[in-house]
């Protein structure tokens, strides 16, 4: 029988994580910051990170050591298995081969550690007491949960009240590992207070929970700032996953046509892809697909535009694509793609044609989910469900084209805490949403001038 799981030894654990800002053919406008709109200095950080990763964030070096204490922990579940989906190829009546990359299989169920422990670390060894962060779907507030236990420290994480309601299990899975869990907008900050005197049945948004967040961080001395996503230093992290990756790949002696994440605010999709995409820029033919929900295309809807990663105008300005900070993303069950803008890295990936970006309607996502699971029997996260659907359109073009290919998508984790997702599709209660253009367009009328 041929290997259904492809694994590595903990020795093969990649010791440097790669920084795709040495290699891009141009380098991607600067962050500025909000009050004067000029480039921003690290200094300007340092109220919100530790200074180790304020120079990741500005870094241009190719390879970056992954730290011993790090590697350490990272031994706790890494490396992840690499899967080929036999059984889905065969149900498919596909020539494609589908590989997989299961980031499952971390306590916290998702990919999201790769970065949490890192920040945790770093915080730790820069004497913060507590750290405070945003969670959508409730995998990144799990994750630096789990971190902050690990490493000592106090967690303060505002959930966004939609997935709070609905996702109450994840919101104790972060109670378990010691963390506050306040549901977003909330009255412990200023910037909630204004969101519910606007509108006190908001649902809430990541932009509004990354406010909260960044705001109890900047008003507290020892309490810094962790976000899960769209920064350089938070992909840096994640490309552990492509880099492994590829080692898995070349030893069953194969390598990927397509390379398949889901897309929120881009750290899964370019932990996987940023590897890979080093070597198309170094002219090799694979490509790389962010797939994001219909009900919040950033990518694929949103311009290029320097924007406020946060509700509140409190974050600096980053040039990506965006619906705007004041977009408000309907209450989908994928809750951790629910953010207005792409991580700058992707958008300008994006714009130079060295990545390609779909969306789909929830109902086709999930339909997609359970064919997976019915076949793999590993139940998706509606997050990573993105990128099942996706693979298996690749896996069908070729079926109709009679061409073999190459598939590898990111399972980026499971989905246990998310049956109520799937018991709202198993009873047809899910619903698709069409967004309409000119929501779209009213939030991007509050862009910055810049």
């Amino acid at each position: 029988m041929s290997d259904v799981k492809i694994v590595l030894p903990e020795s093969e654990i990649p010791r440097q994580w790669y920084n795709i800002m040495a290699d891009l053919p141009a380098p991607p406008k600067p962050p500025l910051h909000p009050a004067t709109k000029q480039p921003l200095q690290p200094q300007d950080l340092a109220p919100l990170f530790p200074m180790a990763l304020i120079e990741q964030e500005a870094s241009g070096q190719r390879w970056v050591d992954i730290p011993e204490e790090i590697l350490n922990i990272y031994r706790l579940w890494r490396p992840t298995p690499l899967y080929r989906a036999r059984r889905l190829e065969e149900a498919l009546g596909t020539p494609a081969k589908i590989y997989f990359k299961y980031e499952g299989v971390s306590p916290a169920g998702s990919h999201k550690p790769n970065t949490a422990v890192v920040q945790a670390y770093y915080n730790k060894r820069e004497g913060v007491r507590r750290l405070s962060t945003e969670t959508g779907a409730g995998q990144w507030g799990s994750a630096l949960s789990l971190a902050c236990r690990l490493f000592g420290l106090e967690c303060t994480v505002y959930m966004v009240k939609i997935s709070y309601q609905q996702k109450p299990y994840r919101r104790s899975l972060m109670q378990v590992w010691g963390a506050e869990v306040i549901a977003s907008p909330s009255d412990r900050t200023e910037a909630g207070r204004r969101i519910l005197a606007e509108n006190p049945d908001s649902l809430g948004s990541l932009g509004i929970a990354i406010s909260e967040a960044v705001e109890d961080a900047a008003t507290h001395d020892d309490t810094k700032y962790a976000l899960g996503s769209v920064l350089n230093h938070v992909l840096l992290h994640q490309t552990v996953i492509g880099l492994e990756a590829k080692k898995q790949l070349a030893l069953v002696g194969d390598y990927p046509d397509v390379v398949i994440g889901c897309h929120g605010g881009g750290s899964n999709f370019g932990g996987l892809a940023f590897p890979f995409v080093a070597d198309r820029i170094a002219g090799r033919d694979v490509r790389a697909v962010a797939v994001e929900p219909a009900a919040c295309p950033s990518l694929t809807r949103g311009p290029a535009a320097y924007d406020f990663g946060d509700t509140a105008q409190m974050t600096p300005l980053l040039y990506m694509n965006t619906l705007g900070h004041r977009f408000m993303p309907p209450g989908i069950h994928a809750g951790g793609l629910r953010y207005h803008g792409a991580a700058p890295l992707v958008s300008h990936a994006y714009e130079l044609g060295l990545i390609e970006a779909k969306a789909y309607p929830q109902r086709s996502v999930f339909q997609a989910a359970l064919q997976f699971a019915r076949t793999e029997g590993l139940l998706p996260a509606p997050e990573s469900a993105h990128a099942v659907r996706a693979a298996i359109d690749e896996a069908l073009a070729a079926k109709e084209e009679g061409k073999p290919r190459t598939i590898l998508f990111g399972l980026s984790g499971h989905g246990h805490f998310d049956l109520a997702a799937y018991d709202a599709y198993l009873s047809g209660q899910l619903e698709d949403y069409e967004l309409p253009d000119e929501i779209i367009q009213r939030a991007l009328a509050e862009l910055p001038r810049v």
